[in-house]
């Protein structure tokens, strides 16, 4: 959005899986709102709450001069498994990497161990000839062909976002790069995220689930930021659009539609950071903040007056607290404990019997 506007309030919006809240500051006032989110267009809910809290402060959008959006509809996408139809395209002899895992058990004597099914299935993981060797040098040329044919499968199978990971990309990207040009030639609408890219590092499992992760919520974050950008220039909100990043910063809205899987702990993370701008306030260097939502209740250790930060996040872990059951993502991240159970959450009983309030565990 264009940085023409001359106002000086600054709105906060937060969209949560039950609620969604916006807050506004001007000339030293606070005001807020508070209604229930709309799974089927989140946009809705941002623009009713938005034009709520500006009437109670008797503003208009024009006096708007930033918006800083968090969200965990990326997390909660991922967690319900309601992304959309991923493929991952891989080196040929790597089709199971994401599956395989590491091979080291975090239960060890769990002689039933479950871990989260993978974001792709077998049967929407492609292999292609081709292998860099761990300097960046060719060590078997992409085989174009079998990429140009690729594509008519991916069409077949009604594929909407493809991951590409290759080995050792990390280090020479050209394989990926050409692939994707390949694709898009030939996939029209089609978007695709690059593992060296959005998590250009070694270890490729960390990797190859990185990349599957943001391109299993392209689409759906995708089309929720357009959608929105497109509702707030319709509004007459002329003032920049942010997006809370799960470290604690801000990014714009086309790199969040980008690289959504920045977007994962984002609302988490903006609660966090207030936190710790409290804890300066109050002359605290060791505070515990918790923040209850709807959905899930999140812990953070603000320590030195900072929130703790990490390069490895796991979502949908199967065990709780158990590192290793989960998918993770190579992305910066404030480092949380979350449990799936808010203040909105329903009580259910399982097929074993037992009562289980809210939805999946999410811890980083």
């Amino acid at each position: 959005m264009a940085a023409g506007s001359t106002g000086g309030a600054r709105l906060g919006v937060d969209i949560g899986g039950t609620f969604t809240d916006v807050a506004l500051e001007a000339d030293g006032n606070r005001f807020s709102a508070k209604i229930l989110t709309t799974p089927d267009a989140p946009e809705r809910a941002v623009l009713d709450a938005i034009r709520t809290v500006l009437r109670e402060a008797g503003l208009t959008p024009s006096d708007l001069s930033i918006i800083i959006h968090g969200t965990t509809l990326a997390t909660n996408s991922i967690i319900e498994r309601k992304g959309a139809r991923t493929a991952l395209v891989t080196t040929e002899g790597f089709r199971d990497t994401i599956e395989i895992r590491h091979e080291n058990r975090f239960e060890q004597y769990d002689v039933n161990i479950d871990l989260p099914p993978p974001l792709v299935p077998r049967r929407h993981r492609y292999v292609v000839p081709e292998r860099m060797n761990a300097q960046g040098r060719v060590v078997i040329p992409l085989d174009e062909g079998a990429a140009e044919r690729l594509a008519e499968r991916l069409s077949a199978d009604g594929i909407e976002s493809v991951a590409i990971g290759f080995l050792h990309s990390f280090t020479n990207p050209a394989h990926e790069q050409r692939t994707r040009d390949i694709l898009a030639a030939r996939l029209a609408g089609m978007t695709f995220t690059l593992s060296s890219e959005v998590s250009p590092e070694m270890r490729e499992y960390e990797r190859f689930s990185t990349a599957c992760a943001n391109a299993y919520i392209q689409p759906l974050m995708g089309r929720y930021l357009k959608n929105l950008e497109r509702d707030l220039r319709q509004g007459g909100f002329a003032c920049p659009l942010f997006l809370m990043l799960s470290g604690g910063g801000v990014t714009t809205i086309e790199t969040a539609i980008r690289f959504p899987v920045r977007l994962v702990e984002s609302g988490p993370a903006g609660g966090a950071i207030f936190a710790s701008h409290i804890a300066r306030q109050g002359g605290l260097d060791q505070v515990l903040s918790f923040d209850m939502g709807g959905t899930t209740a999140k812990i953070c250790l603000i320590d030195a007056a900072k929130p703790q930060t990490s390069r490895v996040f796991e979502v949908a872990r199967i065990y709780r607290f158990k590192k290793g059951s989960g998918l993770p993502l190579r992305i910066p991240v404030i480092e949380m404990v979350e449990i799936g159970a808010g203040g909105g959450s329903i009580a259910r009983v399982d097929r074993l019997k037992r009562i289980s309030v809210g939805p999946t565990m999410v811890t980083p």
